[in-house]
């Protein structure tokens, strides 16, 4: 098979995985609170990813990576899982699904102001017109189209969202000059995390529960949205010969998202959500165009 056709079966794997995320973050909520979920989703990811190295004959990559450098990894693993997940959990415990998940697709906008201080690069005056589209975007969900009033649901869970984004583009920036295996460095960030993550459920939470349905939703959303869809979405990018194809795939998932959350949640999706969904995609598109222009 040729390799571009393997980086699209790749790409679509991930991006179908990555579409039942915010249906299974919801459900899951209903049995579990935002600390028990991270627990033991971040537990069933590193074990997926254990296995995933297993099978790749990689384990042995893992200690000398652990000592080049174990602060990075420390401080990597406070900011993604910890700090991302149990922000973004508890927006979307917050939040009704539809709008909890088009606002975490402006992490790729936030990632573009925040490359501004962070890596010293430049922003166009077409760029910041982009953001703004975004975050135009991002009102019309938060107030369901009635923009005048400016009345949101849950002005806490808006704003938790939007944070995810800064903790999100703040990992991936920092990981700009990692040149290491990713499920190697992916899995020692979730080994760092994990010792925090328990002490924090321990002393706000439980690490007891109840219902089988909620350790189900985790085992889902620690095997699929966090182990499973970033290597195949890896794959799809280290076989693609032209990845800008590939990486358009992604653009289908909040769309598939919304049609899981309306079946399985039983959410009735607003045409707000629409509008501001297609308002975000569209600056994140315009912003990656002129962002890849210039850097070529």
């Amino acid at each position: 098979m040729a390799p571009q056709r393997q980086a699209y079966l790749y790409g679509i794997g991930a991006v179908l995985l990555w579409s039942t995320v915010a249906t299974a973050f919801k459900l899951s909520l209903r049995y579990l609170d935002t600390l028990q979920l991270l627990l033991y989703s971040c537990l069933s990811s590193i074990l997926v990813m254990l296995g995933i190295l297993a099978v790749q004959g990689k384990l042995s990559a893992i200690w000398p990576l652990l000592k080049t450098d174990y602060r990075r990894w420390l401080l990597l693993g406070l900011l993604n899982p910890f700090g991302y997940y149990l922000i973004l959990f508890q927006a979307y415990d917050l939040l009704p699904a539809q709008q909890a998940q088009p606002l975490n697709y402006t992490w790729g906008i936030t990632l573009a102001l925040l490359s501004i201080p962070l890596l010293g690069q430049r922003i166009s005056r077409w760029e910041i017109i982009a953001c703004l589209i975004s975050y135009l975007g991002v009102v019309v969900i938060a107030t369901r189209g009635d923009l005048l009033a400016l009345q949101f649901d849950s002005p806490l869970g808006v704003a938790l969202a939007l944070v995810s984004t800064v903790i999100w583009a703040l990992y991936w920036i920092l990981n700009t000059k990692n040149q290491h295996d990713p499920v190697v460095s992916l899995l020692l960030c979730f080994c760092f995390s994990l010792p925090f993550i328990l002490a924090t459920t321990l002393i706000f939470s439980s690490v007891v529960v109840s219902d089988w349905r909620g350790l189900a939703g985790a085992f889902y959303v620690g095997v699929f949205e966090m182990g499973f869809a970033f290597v195949l979405w890896l794959s799809a990018m280290k076989r693609a010969t032209n990845t800008a194809k590939v990486s358009n795939l992604i653009f289908l998932s909040p769309f598939l998202s919304l049609y899981l959350i309306a079946t399985f949640v039983g959410e009735s999706i607003h045409p707000a959500t629409y509008a501001g969904l297609l308002l975000i995609l569209a600056g994140v598109v315009l912003q990656s165009r002129l962002g890849g222009a210039k850097a070529g």
